[in-house]
């Protein structure tokens, strides 16, 4: 399930292949895997609908 978060940097994971990155929670642009190339999160005008696992919210 995807879901909403706002602002601050979060950490997620990739539902293909396990690797962790850490990504803006609003992005502008699709932001991919760098393992594997898969999407992780969507822009959607505001909030990043994020496709892996959050792990955290990185302070």
């Amino acid at each position: 399930m995807a879901k909403k978060v706002e602002g601050d940097f979060i950490e997620v994971k990739c539902q293909d292949c396990s690797n962790s990155q850490i990504i803006f929670g609003k992005c502008a642009t699709k932001i991919s895997c760098q393992a594997c190339g898969s999407t992780l999160a969507l822009p959607t005008g505001g909030k990043s609908d994020v496709k892996g696992e959050i792990v955290r919210v990185v302070e």
